[in-house]
């Protein structure tokens, strides 16, 4: 991917999945009436903390908190940087 970016510690740079376009009998969902998407996947991984390795590898698709994470823009894609805490899950 080649970002230039080093999440400290216990953080992970997330690539949020998009948000769904369209409901499931096909309706069209407008921009400002989307769900903030709650899965994405792992761009890059700090190096955990000495008591605590991280549990996520890059390339992991994750589940998280819905309000968890910093928003960040970088080379012009969505990412979110977080704390593995605020991960649910790996699926």
């Amino acid at each position: 991917m080649g970002l230039n970016i080093k999440p400290l510690a216990d953080r992970v740079l997330v690539e949020p999945a998009p948000a769904e376009t369209k409901t499931a009998s096909g309706l069209i969902i407008p921009d400002n009436a989307k769900e903030k998407p709650q899965q994405g996947t792992v761009v890059a991984i700090g190096n955990g903390k000495i008591d605590e390795p991280l549990t996520v590898k890059v390339g992991d698709t994750v589940l998280y908190s819905k309000y968890g994470g910093t928003d960040l823009k970088l080379e012009g894609k969505d990412y979110l940087m977080m704390r593995e805490s605020d991960i649910l899950a790996i699926i």
